[in-house]
């Protein structure tokens, strides 16, 4: 996860323009992530001596050879390689030239290759000594961090998620330093204050995964965590610090992280459990596959832990296809964390948290959907693609609607063949798999859940009316007329519960499936219902809404509170109500999130019909409710400020 500091404050600002426009075939979901060749292999030397030191240049030298298998006839390949950032000297092995414009190079090989053919190409480079957010040098720190298509300024590659190939580094660093990457450390040798570090992953990653991470003064704390799967294996957890450090919370709890995940995800997939906290870390965590980046005391922060450590499982393990499928890691990411909450402090504590994620979803909601088909195609930007209430957040809560609908026991079964599915572990997927792995599990078809939640934008909004009929014999019915008023997006299908109340201090829940716009939904009960609560646990996170008693009850009592006019409007509106009775009158403006904005009238009323003038100067365009509270009786209207 590219999980960003004071993300609240500037990610809201992502840019509306890079919504889709072009649609892309659902027949092949897989086509976009095609191309000439397959990189089975980045094998790099580099000799980083000298950035440790003041002043602290940029500039490396290095030597890679890439292996790729050819997908179809070719005479060249081309890579993306930022040319601000890298200055090739020369090419070798199957490579006999070179051309190096706009961000691509282009190798022309020494033959015609055919499908099958496995090749090695070689390139000298050099890092020029520029500042360019993927390769980052400054007071004994020398780390990499690529998302989403930074691994082209620090070395040639095809840098799109959906090509994963194993990786060798080798660095030469002085003797102090402590460096750490991707995989597992196949040795270290030292020649004189030289230190030569030589990691290995064997597991398939996606270039924005591959790191290195190094420091002139850190210590290496190694522990293992024991698979409780197999007692006879275990995996190092090595944690790099400064020697100050505390990092009692990441010793306790990675290894319990670790249970907790492989129990419901499976076992632990990699080589190593790798963190290491970085004084210049831009950001609060990334994922790099086995190394995970942290900011300043990050060791202390479980919930950024625990996210971090569940993109082994969803975003490395399994790394979304394209950055349309971006989803596939950051909201589940999110909703693991809170999974890993849920384990530690009980639903209560679960559930809070993602009540608060869906506030700040309904509050920051940018009006696109979670996965936006020209993301497959065009990469978006940055603020765009880590859009927390969207990518994070929303795709969170749409995972606790799913377990919602599922129940406990499917949810967990379609979690755990999804990420034991060997047509996706250590390689890609993208949306529609998911969905497909979900209606193979479930033995039904949930399609349309995907649809109107990940597919399509926005959320429903709720404007249901009830009351109650008297059917004599001591049978009362309950009637609720369910209406969806968004017109900013699709009807959203949900199965729905209902809490009744009843005037013996009582109350049930009954279910019912909301498959049409508007509709009817009726109970008989034996006892007088005193009130209806829609949705009363609120697991239809994604939602705006109100319940109010229904037209009957409210002429029957005399109340009403009519429409505004002129609505929509502007500058001032009127709003008229009657009052049957003596009553203490309270009314409230909401905003669309359901919040207070204001409380134009509190206080008694003798009857009569009343009005007052609401003044819009000072409100932002959008939706409000005004709601009239008059004892047990609650009347809702819509508002539209232009």
């Amino acid at each position: 996860m590219k999980f960003f500091l004071l993300f609240q404050v500037f990610l809201f600002v992502a840019a509306i323009a890079t919504r889709a426009t072009t649609p892309v075939p659902t027949d092949t979901a897989h086509w976009y992530m095609e191309h000439s060749y397959d990189v089975l292999q980045y094998k790099l030397e580099v000799d980083l001596y000298d950035n440790y030191t003041t002043p602290y240049p940029k500039t490396f030298s290095a030597t890679e050879i890439i292996t790729f298998r050819v997908d179809s006839t070719l005479t060249s390949i081309k890579l993306n390689a930022v040319n601000t950032s890298l200055e090739v000297d020369s090419v070798g092995l199957a490579a006999i030239s070179f051309t190096h414009t706009n961000d691509t190079l282009t190798l022309q090989l020494d033959q015609t290759y055919n499908p099958d053919a496995v090749v090695e190409v070689k390139v000298w480079y050099r890092h020029l000594n520029v500042a360019d957010q993927g390769l980052y040098v400054s007071g004994g720190f020398v780390f990499t961090d690529f998302p989403p298509e930074g691994a082209r300024k620090v070395f040639p590659c095809w840098d799109r998620p959906s090509d994963k190939a194993t990786w060798e580094l080798t660095a030469k660093v002085p003797l102090a330093v402590r460096l750490g990457s991707t995989g597992y450390l196949a040795d270290s040798t030292v020649v004189a204050d030289t230190l030569w570090y030589h990691w290995i992953s064997d597991n398939q990653v996606a270039t924005y995964l591959i790191t290195w991470t190094s420091y002139n003064n850190w210590n290496i704390n190694v522990s293992y965590w024991n698979n409780i799967f197999n007692p006879n294996d275990s995996v190092p957890i090595w944690l790099y610090k400064k020697p100050t450090e505390n990092i009692t919370t990441a010793l306790e709890k990675i290894p319990l992280m670790t249970d907790f995940y492989a129990e419901k995800f499976g076992p632990y997939p990699f080589e190593k459990i790798g963190f290491a906290t970085i004084t210049t870390f831009p950001w609060a965590g990334m994922e790099n596959q086995t190394m995970v980046n942290l900011m300043p005391n990050g060791y202390n922060d479980e919930p950024l832990i625990a996210h971090e450590h569940s993109h082994m499982w969803f975003g490395d393990l399994i790394t979304c296809g394209t950055w349309a499928d971006i989803w596939l890691n950051e909201g589940f990411a999110t909703y693991c964390a809170q999974l890993w909450l849920e384990n530690q402090n009980g639903y209560a504590a679960y559930k809070n948290k993602m009540n608060s994620l869906a506030n700040y979803y309904l509050s920051y909601n940018p009006g696109w959907p979670i996965y936006n088909p020209q993301w497959a195609i065009q990469t978006p930007s940055a603020n765009a693609l880590y859009n927390v209430a969207i990518s994070y957040y929303k795709g969170a809560c749409v995972h606790h609607q799913l377990r919602y609908i599922l129940g406990d026991s499917l949810y967990f079964a379609v979690m755990l063949a999804y990420a034991s599915d060997t047509n996706f572990i250590y390689k890609c997927a993208v949306t529609e798999d998911f969905v497909a792995v979900t209606n193979a599990v479930t033995g039904e078809d949930y399609t349309w859940f995907f649809d109107e939640w990940v597919y399509e934008p926005n959320h429903p909004f709720y404007e249901n009316v009830w009351e109650m009929e008297d059917l004599g014999g001591g049978q009362f019915k309950i009637i609720l007329e369910m209406n969806q008023t968004q017109t900013n997006t699709v009807f959203f299908k949900m199965p729905i519960e209902v809490q009744v109340d009843f005037n013996d201090g009582t109350d049930t829940i009954v279910t019912g499936m909301n498959d049409a716009n508007p509709q009817t939904l009726e109970w008989v009960f034996d006892k007088y219902p005193s009130n209806v609560t829609f949705d009363p646990s609120r697991n239809i996170l994604l939602k705006h809404g109100t319940t109010v008693v229904g037209r009957k009850d409210l002429e029957s009592t005399g109340f009403s509170l009519k429409q505004n006019t002129p609505n929509p409007f502007r500058h001032q509106t009127t709003i008229t109500y009657s009052v049957p009775g003596d009553e203490h009158i309270k009314i409230t403006l909401l905003d669309n999130a359901g919040r207070t904005v204001m409380i134009p009238v509190h206080k008694p009323h003798t009857p009569g019909e009343y009005s007052f003038t609401l003044y819009g100067e000072d409100l932002s365009p959008g939706a409000y409710y005004c709601r009239l509270e008059a004892g047990t009786i609650v009347r809702t209207i819509k508002l539209i400020v232009q």
